[in-house]
C-alpha cells in the first residue's frame, strides 16, 4: 500500500489565480474600508482588539485581526496579505478558509492567554500564520514544487520570522508567535488529510508497494 502524498494533486498555485487574486483584493479592500469607518467616526474600533486574560476582551479574537492602528500599519501588511493570502489559496477555498480559521484561532488564543498588557490589534498574525503555512507544507507533503516556493518566500520575507521574538516596542510578537504556530498545526492538519485521501485509481495490472 503506498502512504506517500500523491505529488501530482499538490499545487504550487490556486486552481484559478484570478478568482483568487480578486477575492484577497476585495479581503484587504475590507480592511481598509474597515479602517476609514474607524478614522471617520467616533467609533473607536479599535478597542475591540484582544485585552489578555480579560473576560471582556476575550470576543477581541474574532474582530482583531480586522483592526489596525493607523493607516501606516494597516499598509504595512497589505502586501504580504495579498501575496501570502493568494499563495495558500492553492489548496482551493475550502481550504484556504480551514487554514485562516486555524490561524485566526490559535493566533487569537495564544495572545489571550499570554499576551502582554494593553490591546492587541492587527492582520499581521494571520500574515505569520500563512507564511509558515506556506514555508512546511510543501516539506509534509514532499512536493518539490512547494518547497522551492518555501525557498522564495524564505529569502522575501524570512525576515518576518523574528517578529515572532519579544524586544519591539508596540509590536503584538504574540500574535506573531501564536499565528505563526497556527500556521505549522494547519500544514500539518492538512498533511494528514493528504494521506488519508485515497489517490488516483490504479490501471489494471499496476500494484502500488
Amino acid at each position: 500500500m503506498n502512504t506517500a502524498p500523491d505529488r501530482r494533486r499538490v499545487r504550487v498555485i490556486p486552481p484559478n489565480p484570478a478568482r483568487a487574486a480578486v477575492l484577497m483584493c476585495v479581503m484587504v479592500a475590507a480592511l481598509w474600508a474597515i479602517e476609514l469607518v474607524d478614522l471617520a467616526l467616533p467609533a473607536d474600533l479599535e478597542a475591540n482588539g484582544i485585552l489578555p486574560r480579560s473576560v471582556d476582551g476575550l470576543d477581541g479574537i474574532l474582530w482583531a485581526p480586522l483592526l489596525h492602528s493607523d493607516w501606516s500599519h494597516l499598509i504595512a501588511n497589505s502586501l504580504p496579505l495579498l501575496v501570502l493570502g493568494w499563495l495558500a489559496m492553492s489548496g482551493g477555498p475550502r481550504l484556504f478558509v480551514a487554514v485562516t480559521a486555524t490561524v485566526w484561532i490559535v493566533g487569537g488564543l495564544g495572545t489571550w492567554l499570554v499576551g502582554a498588557d494593553g490591546t492587541h490589534i492587527g492582520a499581521s498574525g494571520v500574515a505569520f500564520g500563512w507564511l509558515v503555512f506556506l514555508l512546511v507544507r510543501g516539506f509534509f507533503l514532499r512536493s518539490y514544487g512547494q518547497m522551492f516556493v518555501a525557498l522564495l518566500l524564505f529569502f522575501y520575507w524570512g525576515g518576518m520570522l523574528w517578529g515572532v521574538l519579544p524586544g519591539q516596542t508596540g509590536i503584538s510578537w504574540e500574535g506573531h508567535l501564536f499565528g505563526a504556530l497556527g500556521g505549522l498545526l494547519a500544514a500539518w492538519l492538512m498533511s494528514r488529510r493528504g494521506r488519508r485521501e485515497p489517490g488516483p485509481a490504479t490501471s489494471p495490472g499496476t500494484l502500488a508497494g
